[in-house]
């Protein structure tokens, strides 16, 4: 940052995982978001039948990749190699993460059958995402557009949502004739520039707007962080 600013970021926390909770309705994920509680470690204790205490850090990340390979569509193999475990145990924490979060399964494949169907699925707010290949007579390509289906509206939606919360963050800026700067786009985090003396408003204006841009069945969480540079955020 010049002298005399910071560097201002703000991140939506989960977003996707979020949004699916605001699809799927499923009242794990849901209730796990409403009661703000780490979703990662929340998900550890459903896999593994431990409490919250007793959930180490091997098994919080473990849970944490699930969760994110739940959303991009991995298969047991993609699953087992970032995990560096066999493709049967791999396999086992996804029939089990299906156990526990049962409303996300029925989501997901009714995601699949409607892609199949239309030969497109919508994000949030009415953007369509088109899929070629969803029928393909080849395995490879069917595959490829099948996990695609499954992550586009997710990931849309979390476009959809930062894309409006810039636009009424900028209208905020110019209302109030802030001297603060919005920088950057990087996938769920927003990045500003900011006089010393707008810091904390700033910090507040971001939070309200990117938490309150529109209402989810759990709600939005955004992290801020200041600093001399965007690294030491």
């Amino acid at each position: 940052a010049p002298d005399g600013a910071s560097i201002v970021s703000a991140d939506y926390s989960q977003i996707e995982l979020r949004v699916l909770a605001h699809f799927s309705g499923d009242p794990n994920l849901t209730r796990a978001f409403e009661e703000d509680r780490d979703i990662h470690t929340f998900t550890a204790t459903l896999l593994y039948g431990v409490s919250e205490k007793e959930v180490s850090r091997e098994m919080r990340n473990a849970a944490k990749t699930i969760n994110f390979s739940i959303v991009y569509g991995k298969t047991s193999y993609g699953l087992s190699q970032d995990l560096h475990i066999p493709v049967q145990e791999a396999d086992r924490f996804i029939k089990d993460y299906f156990e526990r979060y049962a409303r996300i399964k029925a989501f997901l494949d009714a995601q699949k059958e409607q892609a199949k169907k239309y030969g497109f699925l919508t994000t949030l707010l009415g953007r369509r995402a088109y899929f070629p290949n969803i029928r393909a007579s080849n395995a490879q390509l069917r595959q490829y557009a099948e996990r695609a289906a499954i992550n586009a509206p997710l990931q849309g939606s979390a476009a959809d949502l930062i894309k409006i919360a810039m636009i009424k963050i900028q209208d905020r800026l110019r209302k109030e004739r802030s001297e603060s700067l919005m920088l950057l786009q990087v996938h769920d985090e927003l990045v500003f520039d900011v006089p010393e003396s707008e810091t904390k408003a700033l910090a507040a204006l971001v939070k309200e707007e990117m938490e309150g841009v529109y209402k989810l069945r759990v709600p939005l969480k955004v992290g801020i962080s200041a600093g001399e540079t965007w690294y030491k955020n």
